[in-house]
């Protein structure tokens, strides 16, 4: 009866207490209110009628009609609440990828190319109310999507880089530039690039500290990830006769250097990623740190359910006097 029901007044229902107060100064008081005869025998009367005994049933429907006015008091109602969330600060984000061939090495699981399109791909997804595109560079750079809030059309796209798209090589100032472009005419109150590589600057023809200049110019803040294990890793070395790569172990190269300088000069931060598992940790920490604020509306809408409890609690009291001038009048 009372399931999904919420009471406005609930201090109400400690008039409840008065119910068996009552009913104990009832059946103290009973035999007062019933007028006595002695005489020295009965035995000339005879008693058919069983009224009498059931005269209680009139303080009984009192009680319940009391009852019912007591929990009509509470106000018990259902309670509807419908939200609305509006974006209050959205975020742009860009994310450039390095596409060079060093990107196939194997240190993470199947690769590195790989492993970062499935926690980019994350990453994404957990942005509903933000903006991003994608570039991606390796000896030349450029835009794979511009900023959009389909996150399908992202989505598909990260899907869809491979290596082999560019010409070979490492051209960060490149891919920074061209994320700046992507972000220079955007209205957001927050820019974001992320730039993940996992070598260091050999290629393009824009210098990296030029392109992070670009950055602060914009107010663009960028966090870099150096991507690679320490030491030497499974890579592309030469390709075999029939195009495919030729893998042997090699050095792996950062410039930490760098990236670190890149970040800390647009206000973002560095990230090393040595496996799988770092790599999704630090996209996490980045989707932490930049939080979209969202203000959410709440509409609440109550149906009361008091009426029927007055209507049963009068129905009550009516059948009470009812039955007291009638049935049992004789005997009150």
């Amino acid at each position: 009866m009372f399931e999904n029901i919420e009471f406005a007044h609930p201090q109400f229902f400690w008039l409840l207490l008065l119910l068996p107060v009552a009913l104990l100064w009832y059946f103290l008081k009973r035999k007062q209110e019933v007028a006595s005869l002695k005489i020295s025998s009965t035995g000339g009367f005879q008693v058919n009628s069983i009224l009498p005994r059931l005269k209680p049933v009139l303080f009984i429907l009192r009680l319940l009609a009391l009852s019912g006015i007591i929990v009509a008091m509470a106000r018990p109602q259902t309670e509807e609440i419908s939200t609305r969330t509006k974006t209050t600060r959205g975020i742009d984000i860009v994310m450039a990828i390095d596409v060079s061939s060093s990107m196939l090495a194997r240190d993470l699981k199947p690769n590195r190319l790989s492993a970062l399109k499935e926690v980019a791909a994350d990453f994404i997804e957990q942005r509903p109310n933000d903006r991003i595109g994608l570039v991606v560079y390796a000896g030349e750079s450029y835009t794979k999507t511009p900023i959009t809030s389909d996150k399908n059309i992202v989505l598909s796209a990260l899907k869809d880089i491979t290596y082999g798209e560019l010409t070979d090589g490492t051209a960060i100032g490149m891919g920074l530039a061209t994320s700046v472009n992507r972000l220079k005419e955007s209205k957001s109150i927050s820019k974001v690039i992320i730039l993940l590589t996992d070598g260091v600057n050999n290629s393009g023809f824009i210098e990296p500290q030029t392109a992070a200049d670009l950055a602060i110019e914009f107010d663009i803040k960028t966090y870099t990830i150096g991507l690679g294990t320490n030491g030497n890793a499974l890579s592309p070395i030469a390709y075999n006769e029939d195009g495919s790569f030729r893998y042997g172990m090699r050095q792996v190269e950062i410039d930490e250097e760098l990236l670190q300088d890149i970040a800390n000069t647009t206000g973002g931060k560095y990230f090393r990623a040595t496996d799988n598992e770092k790599l999704e940790a630090i996209y996490e920490e980045i989707n932490k740190l930049e939080k979209t604020e969202i203000e959410e509306f709440k509409y609440y809408r109550y149906e009361e359910k008091f009426r029927p409890w007055v209507l049963i609690a009068g129905a009550l009291l009516l059948l009470e006097w009812l039955l007291r001038i009638s049935v049992f009048r004789s005997f009150i």
